[in-house]
């Protein structure tokens, strides 16, 4: 069998840590742009390139001890996401209970989160129920008489054990939404610097959606967008995940020369087989879960189904495979297929477990009283009395075109065109925190509005990171490129139907990432001299500072505090955000 031999000591010598003067002046000159050529490594670092080893620099250059600044840079890959997480917290959970209202949508999964936690289905709530349960005197008057939902029931849930913990009232069923938000910037660090294989760009993007005005709010409001986004981006990292350890395995299993050296090697890499994949498998669990919150986490199962699979193939082609399409299907798309849409499936037929083990809820003896014979006679009546459910409730889904004020059309969601209004009350002036020279009044709102210097910024980050997928095979920009279409492409397929800009909270995540993609490019790639190194992070910098300016500039109307009327229309940048 023929061999390529590729060694690493001579073919991980990259080419941009060359001297200057040995690279072509053109090549030199494109440097200060961004440009980098490609990197002669060898075929272990291509398939599993390695963490940069933690030198302290930042921390001696802010005068620190050279002892202190190392050991900061070595905590620095839990220290920072942490740091970040902490923050987020802290914002996300201050004054959790306010508004003491319940506010848009939390009307149905607050009362149907505790419906679950009380009976195990969704019951049945009277016109005045709201009213009944914000009183001092509380009255909690839950009907055992099932109810017609159309959401699956993880999201509710979620929400159900914060109310376990703290009853039903705002800041119980909001409590769990909040702890969610806060544990997805720690994911999203942390998946942020595996994907770029840089401390500092992880902690980026989880600092971006700490900042998110969209975010924040979506973790303070008990609805269900959140907790999908939440799975779908736990995923995304357990794949980052497989697809490392996968490829260490394949890199493990290469033939070495005498130097001890891996060398490319076709069979190798067309037969060899990856074992186990745990956390493959812990990624079809998550999207399970996110699909069974909302069903457009289905087709995020489909979009990360597609991007695993081909991330094998380049797996094997970077091997030595001569047929890595082939390799792929023989060797990882059976596993690939179970580990994800069949525990992904399961997942979501266990998630209606309290529907199955209880008598109430709705539809739930459809099979014996109307749905008896027939060609599925032979399934058991429960799952076909659930699937029955289920196709009533996609033609709500399909068939629900009435109009809304707040609805919008996806093509304006990345420029918020058309933000949602969750609260609104106009306190006049001395009353209700209103200033008493309010000489009109006061508005307090709290408006589903991305921050909209991070939203716009991401538009044009997104046209980077397309480049480094179209014209430079940069797969991190593929996968992020993934996250975004999967969860905003579909909604293009429904434009007909009463969708509202919320739902972009879902790829909120992957945009974040593709603005700490972009802000490394324009800081520079590794060996860029002092003075473009400068200039690039002053300029991400100032970015930076622009968005978290923007995000204390409207903190107000993201938690309904309450603002002089020329002061809340001074935050009115758009007519449609009115």
């Amino acid at each position: 069998m023929a061999r390529v031999t590729t060694s690493d000591t001579v073919a991980d010598v990259d080419r941009e840590e060359q001297p200057e003067d040995a690279r072509p002046a053109w090549t030199a000159r494109l440097r200060r742009f961004g440009y980098a050529p490609r990197a002669r490594t060898g075929v272990v670092r291509r398939l599993v390139p390695p963490f940069p080893k933690p030198d302290g620099a930042l921390g001696r250059a802010l005068g620190l001890p050279p002892l202190v600044a190392l050991r900061l840079a070595r905590w620095s890959a839990w220290g920072g996401p942490l740091l970040a997480a902490l923050v987020a917290g802290v914002l996300r959970f201050w004054n959790l209970g306010s508004p003491h209202a319940v506010i848009f949508d939390e009307t149905y999964y607050a009362k149907d989160a505790w419906s679950l936690l009380q009976q195990g289905y969704e019951g049945t709530w009277p016109d005045k129920a709201n009213e009944q349960i914000l009183a001092d005197d509380q009255h909690i008057p839950l009907s055992d008489e099932g109810s017609y939902v159309v959401h699956p029931p993880v999201g509710k849930w979620v929400i159900a054990l914060g109310e376990w913990a703290f009853g039903l009232n705002p800041f119980g069923w909001r409590f769990m939404v909040a702890l969610l938000g806060t544990l997805s910037v720690l994911m999203l660090c942390r998946i942020g610097r595996r994907l770029f294989r840089s401390t500092a760009l992880g902690c980026l993007a989880g600092a971006l959606m700490a900042v998110d005005g969209l975010h924040f709010v979506m973790s303070r409001t008990a609805l269900l967008d959140l907790v999908v986004m939440f799975w779908v981006l736990a995923a995304f990292g357990c794949l980052l995940v497989d697809r490392d350890r996968s490829r260490s395995r394949l890199a493990d299993g290469l033939p070495r020369d005498d130097g001890g050296t891996a060398l490319l090697d076709h069979g190798t890499a067309a037969r060899l087989r990856l074992g186990l994949r745990p956390w493959r498998l812990a990624a079809g669990l998550c999207l399970g879960l996110a699909f069974a919150t909302k069903w457009n986490g289905l087709y995020v199962l489909a979009a990360f189904g597609i991007l695993t699979v081909l991330w094998d193939v380049g797996s094997r082609r970077t091997a030595g495979a001569a047929r890595p399409f082939r390799a792929m299907l023989t060797k990882d798309a059976l596993p690939a297929f179970v580990s994800l849409p069949v525990v992904a499936l399961g997942t979501y037929v266990a998630s209606w477990s309290g529907w199955f083990a209880t008598r109430g809820g709705y539809f739930r003896d459809w099979a014996a009283e109307q749905g008896a014979g027939g060609p599925w006679a032979w399934l058991p009546g429960p799952l076909r009395s659930l699937w029955h459910y289920e196709n009533e409730v996609y033609q709500f889904h399909v068939n629900l075109t009435s109009e809304h004020t707040y609805q919008s059309n996806p093509w304006s969601w990345l420029v918020l065109g058309r933000p949602v209004s969750y609260f609104y009350e106009s306190p006049k002036a001395g009353k209700d925190g209103c200033p008493a020279d309010a000489a009109e009044g006061c508005a307090r709102e709290v408006l589903a509005l991305g921050t909209p210097v991070l939203w716009w910024a991401a538009c044009l980050a997104l046209l980077y990171v397309a480049y480094r997928w179209l014209f430079r095979r940069d797969w991190r920009g593929g996968a992020i490129l993934c996250g975004v279409v999967a969860g905003y492409l579909p909604w293009f397929f429904y434009q007909e139907r009463t969708i509202f800009l919320f739902y972009a909270v879902v790829f909120l995540p992957f945009l974040c990432l593709g603005l700490a993609m972009a802000a490394g490019a324009l800081a520079g790639p590794p060996g860029v001299d002092d003075r473009r190194r400068t200039a690039g992070v002053v300029a991400v910098g100032v970015v930076g500072l622009l968005i978290l300016w923007n995000f204390v500039a409207f903190w107000p109307i993201f938690t309904g505090e309450a603002l002089p009327m020329e002061e809340w229309r001074h935050r009115m940048w758009l007519s449609t955000w009115i």
